[in-house]
């Protein structure tokens, strides 16, 4: 049964309409959230094996704002990109003809992997006014406090791209695996709040196209980072970080911030990697702030 979001009351105010639109020989599901007539425009890049649904909680602090959230090509009700390896070289490219043809003139952000996807994006050229990332992968993945977490995933995204297809496939959904991710994820002692983000992940981590899109995602997220591309992006740029993220410490985040010709960093207290589900109206109070 699922578990009621803590924000729902917020987000049931907020208008919200699904379409489909042709990206590079595929079809993108994506969904605005907000007025029409709003004054500013985002369009939210989610994080890896997660969908659209993951940023509903900062979109209900932000209900002046019109948000332009698809899934990426391989998840949710995207389908993946035909005769195309999903690498970032893909994800950029589908950005940036996804944006051309949906939101040309909006801004982007982009969480977690989302947050890498972006970043290339607009290091390449994709034009847009201003760049916001929520727990940006800001370094090399397994140079972060829990390096030896990410040795045993690529082991566990190996092995389930190298296993018969029809195991491979069932360990890489395994509602078991899932739960120990998201557990070790979660920051929040509120008991209600965990069970919220537990049953986020339950409901949304296994939909994925298949495990071929599954791997190559997940290669593509710990063989990039945004430092990368910092240095090649000259829109104004926000960063939302955490104090006790597990994936990028945020010393290295405050380094990544002095990469950009201009940044401005804010550190969120008490929360890892699921800003986005732990503290919400923070992450919204500071894109508010960057967007004013």
């Amino acid at each position: 049964m699922p578990v009621a979001s803590p924000y729902s009351a917020k987000l049931a105010e907020i208008p919200v309409v699904r379409h489909e639109v042709e990206v590079l020989g595929g079809r993108t599901a994506y969904w605005i959230y907000g007025p029409d007539d709003a004054a500013i425009t985002v369009l939210a890049v989610h994080g890896f094996r997660g969908e659209h649904h993951g940023l509903e909680p900062v979109v209900a602090f932000l209900p002046d704002v019109r948000l332009i959230m698809p899934d990426l090509p391989g998840f949710g009700e995207t389908a993946p990109l035909p005769g195309r390896r999903h690498g970032i070289e893909a994800y950029a490219d589908w950005l940036d003809a996804f944006h051309a043809a949906v939101a040309p003139e909006s801004i982007i952000l982009g969480h977690s992997f989302g947050s890498i996807v972006s970043a290339a994006a607009v290091a390449r050229g994709l034009r847009t006014p201003r760049l916001i990332l929520v727990n940006p992968i800001g370094a090399p993945a397994l140079e972060g406090p829990r390096g030896i977490l990410t040795r045993l995933a690529i082991f566990y995204y190996w092995a389930g791209a190298r296993l018969p297809r029809a195991i491979g496939t069932w360990v890489l959904r395994s509602k078991v695996i899932v739960r120990v991710m998201s557990i070790a994820m979660a920051k929040t002692r509120d008991p209600q709040l965990r069970a919220f983000i537990h049953d986020q992940h339950d409901r949304y981590f296994s939909n994925f196209a298949d495990r071929d899109v599954l791997h190559d995602a997940f290669v593509t997220s710990v063989s990039h980072d945004v430092s990368q591309y910092a240095e090649r992006i000259a829109v104004p740029t926000l960063l939302v970080a955490a104090d006790r993220d597990d994936i990028t410490p945020i010393e290295a985040e405050r380094v990544l911030a002095t990469r950009f010709a201009d940044a401005r960093l804010v550190e969120i207290a008490g929360v890892g990697h699921l800003i986005h589900y732990e503290k919400p109206a923070e992450a919204a109070a500071a894109i508010r702030t960057f967007l004013a």
